[in-house]
Parts: structure tokens; sequence; C-alpha cells
């Protein structure tokens, strides 16, 4: 499933294309994907101005004229398409590659400015909603969901209150998104090996008995965004199936320091130690034993 950086690299390519068109049109060809289409979707949209396209987490958020904004999840393999006079256009312009069977484009987009935005999903594990703007973080997508890893939120003390007194595992305290939306398997592992911290520590350990931030929250914290950024940079991962906007694959994944990297020797200089998997919560959990110790994580 796409993480956070990758829809953020969707966001991205997508923006210069629709944001500030009308749509013209809208081809809903089928019921659903994995949940029904709101009802009247295609009419609700056509007509609508693109104001913003924002993300939340890993939703992708389009603002429109109505005062609705449309609400869209990408799944397992859903992926955007964007065609403009049968050709590639200059920078600033968007032409995606075919992601998938022309049997998977579900719904297109069609826009002011000519182009043509297609929504592919093989799996059709994605959605689209229509929520009211003013109803967004009280809506059944986003109610209970936690910070924005991205944002000035996330720091070391905010790590250490929503920690604080979790016996979770510290992997399992990252991934939960009630806690800290957006985050996923990938660069949790990339952070916390990045922090030289245990996945398997207990997540309240990086606050102490006052409720403070130890450095290794405030460590955590810093390695969490930096990963995140890097990923950004270079265009997301890719696993499977997954591609940029543009067609082109991500290639944050060749500086994977330990994420399926099992059995090869830690990249640390002067680590003898080597990248082990376990499974924690059915995900897979890469980490160098060495370096990434359960007393990293402990109060001073």
């Amino acid at each position: 499933m796409p993480e956070l950086p990758e829809v953020e690299t969707v966001r991205r390519g997508l923006a210069p294309a629709m944001v500030g068109a009308r749509i013209v049109s809208v081809e809903q060809r089928r019921p659903d994907l994995r949940f029904p289409f709101p009802k009247n979707f295609a009419a609700r949209l056509t007509g609508r101005t693109i104001t913003a396209l924002d993300r939340r987490a890993k939703y992708l958020l389009a603002d429109l004229s109505s005062g609705e904004t449309l609400v869209m999840h990408l799944g397992m393999t859903g992926r955007f398409l964007v065609a403009q006079n049968g050709a590639a256009v200059s920078p600033g312009d968007f032409h995606f590659a075919t992601g998938g069977a022309q049997a998977h484009d579900h719904v297109v987009f069609h826009l002011s400015t000519g182009a043509a935005v297609t929504y592919n999903d093989a799996r059709r594990f994605g959605f689209m909603d229509l929520v009211p703007r003013a109803d967004l973080e009280t809506c059944r997508h986003f109610a209970g969901l936690g910070l924005e890893p991205l944002g000035d939120a996330l720091s070391g003390a905010a790590i250490a209150r929503l920690f604080r007194g979790k016996r979770a595992p510290l992997k399992a305290a990252l991934l939960d998104q009630r806690l800290i939306a957006g985050l996923g398997n990938i660069y949790v592992c990339e952070a916390l090996f990045r922090a030289g911290l245990h996945p398997e520590a207990p997540a309240g350990s990086l606050a102490d008995a006052a409720g403070e931030p130890t450095e290794a929250a405030r460590r955590l914290a810093q390695d969490i965004r930096a990963v995140l950024h890097e990923a950004v940079a270079a265009g997301g991962s890719t696993l499977r199936d997954y591609a940029q906007t543009d067609g082109s694959l991500g290639y944050f994944q060749h500086a994977f320091r330990v994420y399926d990297r099992a059995g090869e020797p830690c990249v640390t200089p002067d680590c003898a130690g080597a990248v082990t998997r376990v499974v924690q919560s059915g995900r897979s959990t890469f980490y160098c034993p060495m370096c990434q110790t359960r007393t990293n994580a402990a109060p001073a």
C-alpha cells in the first residue's frame, strides 16, 4: 500500500493539472470501489472548480467550489493518470503513463483545461467520498486520526505525551493511526533504525517519570521527519506496482538502510551486525540488533 511519501508525491504531481480547473464532466464507470460512490457523485462534481489539493495522512483532499471536499484514498493499487491532447506536455502539465489495463479505469474527470484525469485501480481497494468541508475533521475518515508527522506538531514532547504509560511495542505505537497519522511499515522501520531504537521496546519508555520526552523521543521525532522528507524528495518507494504520477518509479528504496535487507550487513560504519527480520502484528520488521537496543530507548 502506498505510504505517506507516495501519496504526497501523487498530490504534488496532480496539483498543477487539477488546482484551478473546472470539472466539465465525470465518467463514473462502476457503482463502487471499496465502498459505493456517494449518491449523485458525478452530478455533485460536474461544474465545480477544484480550489485546492491537499493531503491528510494517506488521503488526498480536493476542495471544491461547492463547499464539499472530494476525499480520495489510493488503497493498494490506485493511481491517477493525466492525459492532455494525447501527448506528453512540458513540466507543469502532466501526461501520466498508463498504470494498468483500461478495464481498471473506473473514474475519469474531464477538466476545463482539456486534461483528463483517470483513476485506475486494479484491486479496487481505494475509494472516493464527498464530505462538506466544515465536517472534514469529524467525518468517518478523519475522526480520531492522529497528528501529521510531516508538520511541526510532531516533536519529542508530542511523542512523550502520546506514548506515556503505553506498554505496546514502539513500532506498534508508531503505526497506530490514532496517535500519528500516515506512518507506514517501511518508514517506521527506517526511522527506528536511524534513531537507534529497538522496535519491540515499550513505547512508554520514550517519556520519563514526569512525562517529559527522553533524548530518544526527540531523536525519533527528528528522524521520522527526516526520512519522510527524503522519501518525498526521492519520489517515494516502489513496492510491486507502485509508480509516481508521471509513470516513473520511486527511488527511495535504493536508500533503504534496513527495510527488506534481512541477512545483509548493517550499513552503520564499524557495526558487525546484520539486519534481522521479525514479525510484529503480522508485518515484517527489519532492524539491526546491535545498533537498535532496548536500552537506547530507556530514560536516563
